[in-house]
């Protein structure tokens, strides 16, 4: 019990900490905003790819799903 309160106030102050970071005062150049949204881009049609490639078993999964939910 004590655990689990101790990992909540841990997890509350690791994400306060990540939200509210203090002035970093630091430069980006033009070079990183185009990488990133080459990241993005990329992740993207990444995804979709494997999406396209595995349509077929990710449908079957869905059917099976689907069908043994009916008969429950």
């Amino acid at each position: 019990m004590i655990l689990k309160k101790y990992i909540k106030l841990c997890s509350i102050i690791a994400v306060y900490v990540l939200i509210n970071p203090p002035c970093a005062f630091a430069y980006l150049n033009p070079g990183t905003g185009s990488m990133i949204i080459q990241t993005v881009i990329a992740l993207i049609g990444s995804g979709g790819y494997a999406l396209y490639l595995f349509r077929e078993k990710i449908k079957k999964f869905l059917c099976n799903l689907i069908k043994n939910n009916k008969h429950d």
